[in-house]
């Protein structure tokens, strides 16, 4: 079955007059369980596609299909209980709040369900554990490495038990050392069951995903799997 249905998606932006075509007639499908990486160069729409996959902006045309729900027919509200339900954001930038801890971090989302769990502390305590964290739960951004606050933020996309995860560059901003832990992590999710959809221009982290998406002046250049056994198999 398939988890994100995009049928002929276009999105434009106007402004002052000229119009400007980020995406062009998109058509894509993702079956859950699915790992699938987005490449392209800077300006190729990938952001535009992940934030319209994230119930974050609508497309001008086309139809999104997710988890059988579309999303064109969704207000406000329904748009934002999606986002909060079914799908977990990883970006670049970390956007955690300064001078919360990771715990009090990684809980934020449950502020905005609608019927929170009772353990919403230990069940944040279980997911900072599962990204190697447990020694930092009352440590604030600014006393944590940039991999450290990356693995808070995948720990705060998992608090809802999403279905997806999308993944802005999520080593865009990280050392080397870090970006493998951190993709590390993303493997195991996957091997977990998650659906995993990660934006990158960097074709080693790309390499990790089942499936390679290329994005090229806001169209589909090339759409391909990737056999890991292959890989691996000497010749």
């Amino acid at each position: 079955m398939n988890l994100i249905e995009m049928n002929s998606i276009c999105k434009s932006y106007r402004n002052i007059g000229f119009e400007t075509k980020v995406l062009k007639d998109v058509t894509l499908h993702i079956k859950e369980g699915d790992y699938v990486s987005i490449v392209g160069p800077s300006g190729a729409g990938k952001s535009t596609l992940m934030a319209i996959m994230g119930c974050l902006a609508q497309p001008t045309s086309g139809d999104y299909i997710l988890d059988g729900e579309e999303v064109g027919q969704l207000n406000d509200r329904k748009l934002s209980r999606v986002r909060n339900e079914k799908i977990g954001f990883v970006f670049q930038a970390f956007h955690l709040l300064p001078g919360v801890t990771a715990l009090e971090n990684v809980t934020l989302p449950l502020v905005y369900a609608k019927n929170p769990p009772a353990n919403v502390k230990d069940r944040a305590r279980e997911l900072l554990a599962k990204v190697g964290l447990e020694h930092r739960l009352h440590h604030t951004p600014g006393q944590l490495s940039g991999g450290e606050q990356q693995r808070v933020t995948i720990a705060r996309s998992l608090i809802n038990d999403p279905r997806i995860i999308l993944a802005d560059e999520p080593t865009g901003n990280l050392d080397s050392k870090n970006g493998i832990e951190t993709m590390k992590t993303f493997d195991n999710l996957v091997k977990e069951g998650k659906t995993i959809i990660l934006i990158t221009h960097d074709s080693e982290v790309a390499q990790h995903a089942g499936r390679i998406i290329s994005i090229l002046d806001g169209q589909i250049a090339s759409d391909s799997q990737v056999s890991h056994e292959e890989q691996t198999r000497p010749h």
